[in-house]
């Protein structure tokens, strides 16, 4: 396969997989599929990455994130 093809494909998978995590988040069924109101949502975040809360945001949203994927982790019983 061709190299363009492959980064293509790459690329492919990894927008499905942030859609995907849209859809987990509840952020679809939330705005009713609105996408302006998503996009409004997702400049909002942008917005704050670039100010000086940036560092304390990355570390809250990180925590959170991460104890979300692990309630969502079968468990071992």
């Amino acid at each position: 396969m061709r190299e363009w093809a492959i980064k293509r494909r790459e690329r492919t998978r990894h927008l499905i997989e942030l859609g995907g995590l849209v859809t987990k988040a509840g952020l679809v069924d939330l705005t009713d599929d609105d996408r302006a109101i998503l996009y409004g949502a997702f400049l909002t975040v942008a917005d704050r990455l670039r100010g000086p809360e940036r560092s304390n945001a990355l570390a809250l949203w990180q925590r959170k994130g991460k104890r979300a994927f692990e309630a969502e982790k079968p468990s071992a019983n």
